[in-house]
Parts: structure tokens; sequence; C-alpha cells
């Protein structure tokens, strides 16, 4: 199993940018993907990006393409996700997950951490 630990959330102005950490452990590590999910209130658990652990390949969903970057430092088993020009509708509760499948489905992913609060002011 894998524990990941989120933080770097805040409250932020429309524009601005966060950088989001998600620290990897236990014996179940490294996974070959880690991801970032978001969930708004009242909505569905979104993909929003992820990286291959091994070759650092990354995917992102559309709607945050060219706005943000995931990136992993394999020493500190850290992933981590930049947000630039963020919009209010980024706002959401973020969280990173491990998979071995190169999915963007949450149902595919078996360990999760416990979410970082994310909020944009317009």
């Amino acid at each position: 199993q894998v524990q990941l630990v989120e933080s770097g959330g805040g409250l932020v102005q429309a524009g601005g940018s966060l950088r989001l950490s998600c620290a990897a452990s236990g014996r179940g590590f490294p996974t070959n993907y880690i991801a970032w999910f978001r969930r708004a209130p009242g909505k569905e658990r979104d993909f929003v990006s992820r990286i291959n652990w091994s070759t650092g390949r990354t995917y992102y969903a559309d709607s945050v393409k060219g706005r943000f970057t995931i990136s992993r430092d394999n020493a500190k088993n850290t992933v981590y996700l930049l947000m630039n020009s963020l919009k209010p509708e980024d706002t959401a509760t973020y969280y990173c997950a491990g998979t071995w499948v190169n999915t963007n489905w949450a149902s595919d992913y078996n360990d999760w951490g416990q979410g970082t609060q994310v909020t944009v002011s317009s």
C-alpha cells in the first residue's frame, strides 16, 4: 500500500499560482502513475493530470492543459502540481492518487491522499 500526503493548497486570487505537493511513501511505492484529481462542491471527482513515475511522461485534462504542470522529484518521492493562471472554476479539493494502470478513471486508483483545498477568488 502507498501512503500519499498532499499539501500546498490555499486561497489565491484569479490569475495567481499555487504549487501542490504529494509526498509518497509505503511498501507499495513507487507505483507506475501518480495523478491529481479534484472535486468541486456538488460535482464528481475529475481527473486533472498524471505522471508516469519511471518515464516522467505526463497527461493533462483539457481544462488545465497549458496552465498546470505536473512533475516529480524521485529523490524526495514527491509529485508536484504547479497551477498557473488560476480561475474561480479551479476551486476544488485536490487529491493525489496512485495506480499501476495508465488511466484517467478514479475507480482505477487504489491509493488516495486526504486532499488539499484550493480556493480561487474572482
